[in-house]
């Protein structure tokens, strides 16, 4: 295995990211989700490197690339999103298949909606596209500090980055805990307790409820593309459930729907299960 590790500047800001595989293979861009980086794709990045040209960048605020502050740049999924095709067209990617995750997920869509031409496929592992996923009381806290952002709604808001819940990510729906390291939430707790790293999640997880908002763009998107689609789903996710995986099919009836025993972070898991149907899925669908 050859894993580079590289960094690259992109509107004056310093991104990170992993890459690994055949520079004229077809591309996979790996877009990680919260708290994470592409420290999560550690495992599936060898599984694959023999087929595709993989690139899995740290969004800005995340993992080893830069953390502005909240005051020096506006944390938002359409940030985000602009901010990582602006990295993709930098490093010269003109198509590419998306691995989307969690917050991965709505900055993915965004760059779909803004240049359908260059995705070729999606495998969306956990991340969501329609309110079927969506669970009430999981966003109780992050609804209370978007209506009305003070002191109180914020430390509610700021739970989710405490060890316990950050834990509970990781471990919750994984039957066997012995699969899963703990080197995973300590990389990520470790970022979380950089001076600064709490309001820049609080700033991006209040613009979270304008990815709902979009949810009717992004449906429409599938529907228009008939974009190729795998769900690898981890089906003891109580953050984004299994519904969520298969309202896919209501707009891309050919999607593949995948309900792995595993929970919101399947790769820590089910890193080689995953691996074997991006395999067969993008063999069938890339050839």
């Amino acid at each position: 295995m050859t894993v580079h590790h590289r960094t690259v500047e992109v509107d004056g800001h310093e991104i990170f990211y992993r890459e690994a595989g055949p520079a004229d293979a077809p591309v996979l861009l790996l877009l990680h989700g919260f708290p994470a980086s592409s420290h999560m794709f550690r495992d599936l990045i060898p599984l694959l490197e023999d087929r595709y040209h993989l690139i899995a960048p740290d969004h800005l605020g995340f993992g080893y690339s830069a953390m502005p502050s909240a005051a020096e740049f506006e944390y938002s999924f359409a940030k985000l999103a602009g901010l990582t095709t602006a990295f993709t067209e930098t490093l010269g990617l003109t198509q590419y298949a998306l691995y989307v995750q969690d917050y991965g997920a709505p900055i993915g869509w965004r760059m779909a909606l803004e240049h359908p031409e260059r995705i070729t496929a999606i495998i969306t592992q956990n991340g969501n596209a329609y309110e079927d996923g969506y669970v009430e009381e999981m966003w109780a806290a992050v609804v209370a500090y978007d209506a009305n952002p003070t002191p109180e709604t914020a430390k509610a808001a700021a739970e989710m980055q405490t060890e316990a819940l950050v834990k509970w990510a990781y471990q919750h729906g994984v039957k066997d805990q012995t699969l899963l390291s703990p080197d995973a939430w300590q990389h990520d707790l470790s970022l979380l307790a950089r001076p600064g790293a709490e309001q820049v999640q609080l700033d991006l997880v209040c613009t979270y409820l304008d990815n709902f908002k979009l949810y009717p763009k992004f449906q429409e998107y599938f529907r228009t593309s008939q974009v190729p689609l795998l769900a690898a789903w981890g089906a003891g996710d109580e953050i984004f459930p299994p519904a969520g995986a298969k309202a896919f099919q209501r707009d891309l009836p050919d999607a593949e729907i995948h309900l792995l025993d595993a929970g919101h972070f399947a790769l820590e898991s089910n890193a080689p299960e995953i691996a074997d149907l991006i395999k067969d899925f993008l063999g069938r669908k890339l050839s």
